[in-house]
């Protein structure tokens, strides 16, 4: 798995990430509509004294999945359990997770796109009708079991929602689509995180780590763990503007939040294809990276911001990345 440390992919150095994550729906910055509509969508289920609808997050890693998953809970007052898709590989696994759930809890799946096919379609009677129905034994000694479950509320993430069977996306009452923050959303999380941390910023520092943070929270924050390092060894341990420079240059995040994996695409895209189209499979090769890992991981922040365009031939690099690569030798730095 990528590495690098503007990765929007959970790594192992994010362990803080539970400590600073908000607990409440009106402490979560950004994704205001998602945000607004849950909000209005957990108190009516309250008010009838049901269980909230199954809910399905999608969008790029890091914008906080998981995060409003855990705040799901809370604001429903209730317990959560999570998993992950790659985790659920028979059919015994999902048995034994919802056969602890207790009423009301809310049960999260991270990518849940990878999920075992089979397993999907034990899952749809679960989230319909809150019965599990499995086969134990083999052959000739094999038999059906039925097991009543307590009401629940699934709560589903991916990066891949169309990678999900049209059956399981319908029975998810609630899909929302999170997005790329602003950098007025990211400094105001930058700042939370500052004061959650008890290290002081300087909202102009604050500012300048938003517009390298490719979009992303998971990112603003570990670049904030970083240029507080940096500010501690280097200086009085204060975050202004300038130790903020520093840290981020040394680190080889620009001003964009481009990062050598970056330069390296995009420099192979027009020195090695003539600036493109190339399909997927020649990029992937050519910088040493699985395909998937550049959909999921590369792409989506360079689309978004216009350095890359996605055509029916094949990925092209369009005139605002060449005139950033020109304008900027990253090697120099």
């Amino acid at each position: 798995m990528d590495e690098r440390i503007i990765s929007n992919h959970e790594l192992k150095e994010d362990t803080f990430e539970g400590s600073i994550r908000p607990d409440s729906i009106d402490e979560y910055i950004g994704q205001t509509e998602v945000k607004e509509n849950l909000n209005i969508f957990m108190k009516a289920a309250q008010m009838r004294e049901e269980v909230l609808d199954h809910v399905l997050l999608y969008g790029p890693p890091g914008l906080g999945k998981t995060t409003l998953a855990y705040i799901i809970a809370n604001e429903m007052g209730s317990n959560i359990k999570t998993t992950s898709g790659p985790a659920i590989e028979k059919s015994g696994d999902l048995a034994a997770i919802l056969s602890t759930l207790e009423p009301g809890d809310v049960l999260f799946i991270d990518e849940i796109h990878r999920m075992p096919r089979f397993i999907e379609e034990i899952l749809y009677s679960a989230m319909e009708d809150f019965t599990l129905d499995i086969i134990v034994g083999s052959d000739a000694s094999s038999r059906s079991i039925k097991i009543d479950l307590p009401p629940f509320t699934l709560v589903g993430a991916t990066t891949r929602v169309g990678d999900l069977t049209g059956p399981l996306r319908d029975r998810f009452g609630i899909i929302a689509k999170l997005n790329f923050y602003t950098i007025d959303e990211l400094k105001d999380i930058v700042l939370r995180t500052s004061r959650v941390l008890d290290s002081e910023i300087s909202e102009d520092a604050a500012i300048e780590l938003a517009r390298r943070s490719r979009g992303t929270p998971r990112v603003a924050n570990r670049l904030f763990k970083r240029v507080r390092d940096f500010a501690l060894v280097m200086g009085s341990g204060y975050i202004d503007l300038d130790i903020t420079k520093v840290a981020l240059d040394k680190l080889k995040v620009d001003e964009f939040g481009l990062d050598a994996t970056d330069y390296n695409l995009l420099q192979s895209i027009i020195e090695k294809f003539n600036g493109g189209p190339v399909g997927i499979d020649a990029l992937a090769a050519s910088i040493g990276e699985e395909a998937g890992t550049i959909e999921d991981v590369y792409e989506p922040y360079l689309l978004q911001n216009g350095f890359l365009k996605r055509t029916s031939r094949g990925r092209v690099v369009t005139e605002k990345a060449y005139n950033h690569l020109r304008k900027e030798n990253y090697e120099s730095k």
